[in-house]
């Protein structure tokens, strides 16, 4: 492997600043000083009454969702994760995407908003006693790395507040979701970012956090929200499968790096030097005549398999082909974002994904121009010869999740 593209989650560089933070980590099992900065930098931004460290993000769903979901439960999303939804069906909940349907090569500013008319006939139809939280998925990953407007939040919140229902969010690309609000979204030109994110902030009752994304560290996260009742009985899960309530699964010098991190991922010339070095290698593959999705999301560029190898059919899984051609071409690993990850359901059969994608996502603080030159260089050699690639077949894979483990073996035909 030479350029690795599969996840931009953990993947990144620390600074100099988050290092020091590792050296002086207080490994105190209870109450470490390194809890108390963690604590106070996530609430700076996020000021939530309760704040629950885990491991990783997927740990904050877990805990949250094994206390508030269920059987007859439904959970609607703009768009849930692999992981999200994953957490939400093992406890026989069912996980619903409420996105609008779009055209890949759509321009819109926003196309991560949630459709609230959907939402609307989601609660009559299903009924508000059966929905015990609504989320928002910031940016929304599964639908290109697309931003949420704070329009959109709002319409969404004030369809909770009719109905009762908590709001949460998915903010594991907060930073990257305010940077686009204060570039696309009228009235926020001159917004600072930490004042966008706690507006964001304001209109939720929780939320998860993987910190291995827009925390800029390489492992952690958090629970964050208001309800008392819902925070203790959190807490009680966390202490039986991460940790104490001050570590959460966590080292003290991991505590310390995200601290730090959040301090860093939102000043502005940051999150300018990030969006603009994504959009780079987007726009490039766009002039090449590469079918991607647009307009060019904030962590990754997505490759519209499915246009680009329109000779292979969503099951035989051109997503993965393309990504398998990326690696034998040029040691590229990115990740099939399409059939194989959301194409299987609950009850075993298949279906298509929306789209089949695959994600180029870019770690924070890595690589240089001359490394993404050579990412245009192979994914312009690969889509130069695409009739020629042929679909897979899955030879193993696991019952859940299968997208990260399954073994394929290419079709002859």
């Amino acid at each position: 492997m030479i350029i690795d593209l599969l996840t931009d989650s953990g993947t990144g560089a620390m600074s100099r600043d988050q290092w020091a933070g590792i050296q002086r980590g207080d490994e105190s099992y209870a109450g470490s000083p390194s809890w108390f900065r963690f604590r106070d930098a996530v609430q700076k931004l996020f000021p939530f009454r309760h704040v629950i460290p885990t491991h990783q993000g997927r740990a904050a769903e877990k805990i949250l969702f094994s206390v508030i979901a269920g059987p007859g439960k439904v959970v609607p999303n703009n768009s849930h994760f692999d992981t999200t939804r994953a957490n939400v069906e093992v406890t026989g909940a069912e996980a619903i995407d409420l996105t609008p349907p779009r055209k890949p090569g759509e321009l819109l500013p926003f196309k991560g908003d949630l459709d609230v008319d959907a939402l609307e006939r989601v609660i009559s139809e299903r009924g508000a006693e059966s929905i015990p939280v609504v989320f928002m998925t910031i940016t929304n990953n599964s639908n290109g790395g697309q931003p949420v407007s704070l329009a959109n939040l709002r319409a969404v919140r004030e369809i909770c507040d009719r109905h009762g229902l908590p709001l949460f969010l998915d903010a594991c690309r907060f930073a990257e979701n305010a940077w686009f609000i204060r570039t696309r979204e009228p009235g926020y030109e001159s917004t600072p970012i930490p004042d966008i994110v706690r507006e964001m902030a304001a209109l939720a009752d929780g939320m998860t956090m993987s910190a291995k994304k827009d925390g800029l560290a390489n492992i952690g996260g958090w629970l964050a929200l208001n309800d008392d009742g819902l925070a203790e009985r959190c807490r009680e899960v966390l202490i039986l499968t991460e940790g104490f309530p001050t570590y959460g699964g966590l080292a003290g010098r991991d505590l310390e790096a995200i601290a730090q991190g959040l301090e860093e991922v939102v000043d502005e010339d940051y999150l300018r030097y990030r969006i603009r070095s994504t959009a780079y290698l987007g726009e490039a593959l766009v002039a090449s005549g590469v079918p991607v999705l647009q307009p060019i999301g904030g962590h990754a560029v997505y490759l519209d398999a499915r246009a680009l190898l329109p000779h292979i059919p969503p099951l035989e899984y051109p997503g993965q082909s393309l990504a398998c051609a990326l690696y034998v071409e040029g040691g590229i690993r990115g990740c099939e974002i399409g059939t194989v990850m959301f194409g299987q359901r609950p009850d075993g059969t298949e279906a298509p994904g929306p789209m089949d994608l695959v994600r180029l996502a870019i770690p924070r603080r890595t690589y240089t121009q001359s490394h993404i030159d050579y990412v245009i260089e192979v994914v312009r050699s690969v889509a130069e010869r695409a009739a020629d690639l042929r679909g897979l077949r899955i030879v193993d894979a696991p019952r859940s999740l299968r997208h990260f483990t399954a073994r394929f073996a290419p079709l002859s035909s």
